[in-house]
């Protein structure tokens, strides 16, 4: 209720008589908050189930956002790490040039320092030399050319190096050309030899047999005379 209490009306300019005393005892009306029906009550109950399914799909999209981002990680890793492993595969003869330079004596002075420099930078990119003298041999990584056996190694084990291998984190790049000794049980000792006696025991017995035979008296007399 909107009251006009203007002194002048603004239609005629006239001054307006003075209004009435309104009767204190009798308050407005205050508007009173209508009871809640059973609309009201379904109306809540069908807003709250939008909210959670509208909740439920803003997680379920955060999830698989979080799936795409990790999935996306992963494959940029693995492209990573096949390129630089395929720009190590390419250099491999380089470092075979180095470790053979090494071995003659030929790696020095400013050529020494460019290939530990060539080395460190491939080591620390991720590349890992294998093959030496005295591992375990293994067929995954090591290929074997040669073979012998011996029994100071305990089973097959690495004794030659011909050409060094190398792996890039998980990934095989080159397997190595080694060499394999394998074990071999020691030969036993051989038992002592037995003099063998009976040969001449059995001499003796018959020279005896000849000087002491009771039916050959005359031929051992005429033997004894001979031998006077």
């Amino acid at each position: 209720m909107v009251r006009d209490r203007r002194r002048i009306d603004p239609d005629t300019g006239q001054v307006r008589p003075a209004p009435e005393p309104e009767d204190a005892s009798q308050p407005e009306p205050a508007d009173s908050p209508e009871p809640a029906g059973p609309d009201v009550a379904s109306q809540e109950a069908e807003l709250k189930a939008q909210l959670d399914e509208r909740t439920a799909d803003l997680q379920r999209l955060q999830a698989e956002y979080a799936n795409y981002r990790k999935r996306i990680d992963r494959d940029r890793e693995v492209v990573v790490n096949t390129a630089k492993a395929s720009v190590a595969q390419e250099l491999l003869s380089v470092l075979d040039d180095i470790e053979r330079a090494q071995q003659h004596g030929d790696l020095t002075g400013a050529f020494k320092a460019v290939a530990d420099k060539l080395v460190a930078t491939l080591e620390r990119v991720g590349l890992e030399s294998f093959g030496h003298d005295g591992e375990e041999f293994d067929p995954s990584v090591h290929e074997a050319v040669q073979h012998d056996t011996s029994p100071e190694v305990p089973g097959p084990t690495v004794t030659a190096v011909l050409r060094r291998g190398y792996r890039f984190g998980d990934r095989i790049v080159r397997a190595a050309l080694v060499g394999v000794t394998d074990h071999e049980p020691a030969p036993e000792p051989a038992a002592p030899a037995v003099p063998d006696s009976a040969p001449a025991a059995e001499a003796a017995d018959d020279d005896a047999s000849d000087w002491f035979a009771p039916g050959d008296a005359d031929a051992k007399a005429d033997r004894a005379n001979d031998q006077i």
